[in-house]
């Protein structure tokens, strides 16, 4: 019965081999260089996620399914002794330490020491005696066992995400004491249940409890793409964070890279010329996100493309931004655009007329557009009419930060140059006036309030994907030439855990 479940246990591990083996991904001879996204988690963090490694290890026990165990022996005197442990159930666990290390190019090794835990459920025997008598018994028993247990899990790629391989998994029992219900039953018996199914239920054990393991290292890597992927999602738009090349486990850290590439309708995105390197990231933060300018940029473009650049700015908004300084140069525009008309019977409608460009450099991202501005005028009972409409090429260098929660972009440097200026009051164009101030006003306060809008926006955004249930810890955003790094520290996001395991559970 043994050698046949060895061979059972030895088929499936082949199989495994097989499955990892047929669903390996392809990569190119370069594939540094199809890289848009890259993650990098480092030993701290490691450390820190290990610390609720007993949560997962109490579900693995608990979802782990026993089968009955049954098995005979001949005893002389007595015949032949059958005996079956059945509806074994897991109980009063408790985890006394784990430890994890970063094993360089093979795998993630966890040590769990003195796992304690009580196995209960009935055992029925019976015996066929010399003289033809047979008598069958059941009783009530307990397990208490106290087991240290080594996990080495690989990271491989499976249909182009990243897949954890647990199944390189070893028990190793320190106690196994079998209690028989009341310890009614004579001492013989109970010896003799100890000694000759002690090796079985070790082997039943260990074969579930690993499978249950493995299981749910799989499952775990599955749940956490589905998060990465539902993050990267908005609507229409989204990010391919398929697999550039195989996930690497340094000493130090574990690191994955992901093609980038956006996902919106019929729109084709390429990245042939990534300047991702690993030495462009460092180890002295938990966590690292590396992104290509040119994800940035594709991203813009779907946004473009999906209606989603355009403004409208109203009442006490458009007052404010006509208002910003009180000047003759000021007083005068206001009457030429306006004509003594309300700002609550206007509308400033802001648009981008062509794709944005988007450059990552040491003073910050630089977004370059073409931009269209027509203030509409609605009087009370009269036609509406078009009092300004110009088109401008802007340039503006942000900042960007995280700071309680909130996305802060912060404009440093801006250039503006008239495309088209049309005024309806002033059709020649010849007051530069005019001109001269909406300049200053679009500089001062128009790029200012566009970006005001787009904070909210994108927080929301991030918000609604989860990002405020994390406990991020000094966060920083540091822009370099066409790539940028969002590093940072974090708390251990327990609303994921208990998200998983109700899920998984």
């Amino acid at each position: 019965m043994l050698w046949a479940g060895g061979m059972r246990l030895g088929t499936a591990r082949i199989l495994l081999m097989l499955v990892h083996a047929a669903a390996a991904c392809e990569f190119g001879p370069m594939p540094y260089s199809v890289t848009g996204i890259v993650f990098r988690m480092t030993k701290p963090a490691a450390l820190l996620l290990n610390q609720e490694t007993a949560r997962l290890i109490q579900a693995a026990f608990k979802n782990a399914k026993f089968p009955n165990i049954t098995g005979e022996r001949s005893m002389r005197f007595l015949g032949t002794v059958a005996y079956t442990l059945a509806n074994i159930q897991v109980s009063d666990l408790s985890i006394e330490q784990s430890e994890v290390e970063l094993k360089e190019n093979d795998a993630i090794d966890i040590a769990i020491k003195n796992v304690t835990a009580f196995f209960r459920g009935t055992l029925t025997y019976g015996y066929a005696g010399a003289w033809f008598l047979q008598l069958f018994h059941s009783v009530d028993f307990e397990i208490q066992s106290s087991i240290d247990l080594q996990i080495n899990i690989k990271l491989l790629c499976q249909e182009e995400q990243v897949a954890a391989d647990a199944s390189d998994c070893y028990l190793s029992f320190h106690k196994l004491m079998l209690h028989l219900q009341g310890d009614k039953e004579p001492g013989w018996l109970k010896q003799l249940f100890t000694d000759f199914i002690s090796f079985t239920l070790k082997f039943v054990l260990k074969r579930e409890l690993c499978k249950e393991i493995n299981l749910l290292a799989q499952v775990m890597a599955n749940f956490v793409h589905n998060v990465a992927e539902n993050f990267v999602q908005d609507e229409a738009i989204g990010l391919d964070i398929s697999l550039a090349s195989d996930p690497l486990i340094k000493a130090n850290y574990l690191e994955s890279h992901h093609k980038g590439l956006v996902l919106y309708k019929n729109y084709s995105d390429v990245l042939s010329d990534s300047v991702f390197s690993p030495s462009l990231l460092s180890e002295s933060r938990m966590l690292y996100f590396w992104i290509s300018e040119h994800i940035l940029n594709s991203l813009a473009s779907a946004a473009f493309l999906d209606g989603r650049l355009v403004l409208a700015i109203r009442g006490e908004k458009l007052q404010a931004l006509f208002e910003f300084e009180d000047t003759e140069a000021q007083q005068k525009a206001v009457h030429l655009i306006f004509q003594g008309n309300s700002y609550n019977d206007s509308v400033a409608k802001v648009w981008s007329l062509a794709l944005p460009e988007i450059s990552l450099q040491p003073e910050g991202t630089v977004v370059k557009s073409l931009v269209a501005v027509e203030i509409s005028i609605f009087p009370p009972g009269e036609e509406p009419l078009t009092a300004l409409y110009m088109e401008e090429e802007i340039t503006v260098t942000i900042q960007a930060a995280y700071v309680e929660k909130k996305l802060i972009l912060r404009p440093v440097d801006s250039q503006i140059e008239f495309k088209v200026f049309n005024c309806t009051a002033d059709p020649s164009g010849n007051d530069q006036s005019v001109r001269n101030f909406l300049q200053k006003m679009i500089s001062a306060v128009g790029i200012p309030e566009v970006i005001s809008k787009i904070e909210p926006a994108l927080t929301s955004l991030m918000n609604s994907k989860g990002l405020h249930l994390f406990e991020i810890k000094n966060p920083e955003i540091i822009t370099r030439k066409r790539y940028l790094i969002v590093q940072l520290d974090f708390s251990f996001p327990n609303h994921l855990l208990l998200d998983f395991l109700e899920k998984t559970l």
